[in-house]
């Protein structure tokens, strides 16, 4: 819900600035500035701008300003940015300009894991028994140094924070949140499934543009791997492949050991625990990609008469595959009016404002290829003719990857069950354009 997250010292001036969602620029902050000086011990807790709601705390002589797109639920503006200062203090002391600047890379691990558990480990809520006693809550009475100490031997050391002497007044839990003491950022510890399964897909998307003749103008290739882990344990995976050299431009997960893939070309890694996205690629070289489909066009305007229009569209390169989810658009000339056609597949709708007509083939039977004609009627008297439209394609084909990747196998080591995998394929269309 934050998307950022600025501190500004009593001159006015943002000395710290945390992004999450999206980069606001600091200039929002000119709101704040104003409604302080125009009320210096009264700024509201919410200030809305045109574009971002303000969340404000004052903790000393520093101001938390948190920057939302949407609206929140009320107790949001004390759930979140008001824990801030009281971290700061009860892991420094302190919650001074000066401290902070001194201590910025713990800030800022304390600001990645408040907003991703919204308190930061060892850190927690202790609060008396009785709500009438809960607003006597005072967690800086605590003795801070003495506790910070403790907080990073449990750590350390992976074991529960001794008890305090005055635990109804310290904000500081004896107890360690489930899962913060693996020793893998991205896997929580002690995961347990009763049926460990690995399944993968890889999805690739086609990016084209086919000229009149037929011949490819353009073509590339956009994919993915994404992953649904469920194994219990620390398992380590080793997943390889086919043709590995067809990559031309990799992005990983951070669990990927990126030294041995490029010594290796295989993925080694300790999977996050649920759904993620383990890498994504690039391929750009045209000899590669296999363009899945044709379209047989003819279309036809003269002057003063009607139009023709003929499509027929077919499948190629699918190795036997079936092409589903096929959807054609195409944008008429502006002097066109209507398009009496003749589908044998599917439907067609036709916009006269935006001129865009609109095919639903669905799925492509190679025993009787989809075909649509007939007549296109034009605006009388029209001698400027732009019979020269493009036709966008949406398509998927099932159980295909359309540059020839293929997964070889998946290796686990460090448990010893045997678990179920799976993989499949996917092919679709991305900016798929073929010019008439």
């Amino acid at each position: 819900m934050i998307h950022s997250l600025f501190i500004v010292n009593s001159g006015g001036e943002v000395f710290l600035e945390k992004h999450w969602r999206s980069v606001v620029s600091r200039s929002v902050c000119e709101y704040f500035l104003d409604a302080q000086r125009a009320a210096p011990y009264d700024v509201p807790p919410v200030i809305a701008t045109p574009h971002y709601y303000l969340i404000t705390v004052q903790r000393e002589a520093v101001s938390l300003v948190a920057a939302c797109k949407q609206e929140v639920p009320p107790l949001f503006c004390d759930r979140v940015p008001a824990p801030c200062g009281g971290s700061f203090q009860d892991y420094f002391g302190d919650c001074s300009e000066t401290v902070i600047k001194d201590n910025y890379v713990v800030v800022y691990e304390l600001l990645d894991e408040m907003l991703d558990n919204r308190l930061p480990p060892g850190h927690g809520e202790q609060y008396p028994e009785g709500a009438d006693q809960a607003a006597e809550h005072t967690p800086h009475h605590c003795q801070h140094r003495h506790r910070q100490e403790q907080v990073r031997s449990a750590i350390t050391e992976k074991k529960a924070l001794p008890e305090p002497s005055h635990v109804l007044h310290c904000s500081v839990s004896t107890i360690l949140p489930s899962g913060q003491l693996s020793a893998i950022p991205w896997r929580r510890s002690g995961v347990r499934y009763t049926n460990n399964e690995a399944y993968f897909d890889v999805i690739e998307e086609v990016d084209a543009i086919i000229d009149k003749s037929g011949s490819t103008v353009f073509a590339e290739i956009q994919g993915h791997i994404d992953c649904c882990i469920k194994l219990s344990g620390m398992p380590d995976l080793t997943l390889s492949f086919m043709n590995p050299r067809l990559f031309d431009d990799v992005s990983f997960h951070p669990c990927v050991r990126f030294k041995r893939w490029e010594a290796e070309r295989l993925l080694s890694f300790i999977p996050p625990d649920g759904n993620f996205r383990l890498m994504s690629y690039h391929i750009s070289s045209q000899s590669v990609v296999a363009i899945p489909i044709y379209i047989r066009h003819n279309f036809s305007i003269k002057t003063g008469e009607q139009g023709r229009l003929d499509l027929t569209i077919g499948p190629r390169n699918t190795l036997g595959r079936t092409v589903d989810k096929v959807r054609l658009e195409l944008t008429m000339p502006r002097c066109v009016l209507n398009c009496l056609l003749t589908p044998n597949q599917g439907k067609y709708t036709f916009d006269s404002v935006s001129k865009t007509l609109s095919w639903d083939v669905g799925r492509i039977d190679v025993s009787k290829l989809p075909n649509i004609r007939g007549s296109v009627s034009i605006t009388p008297g029209t001698t400027n003719i732009d019979a020269n439209p493009s036709v966008n394609v949406q398509f998927q084909i099932s159980q295909l990857a359309v540059s020839g990747l293929k997964v070889n196998r998946l290796d686990m080591y460090g448990e010893k069950y045997k678990p179920f995998k799976g993989v499949k394929y996917l092919t679709k269309a991305g900016k798929f354009q073929v010019r008439m």
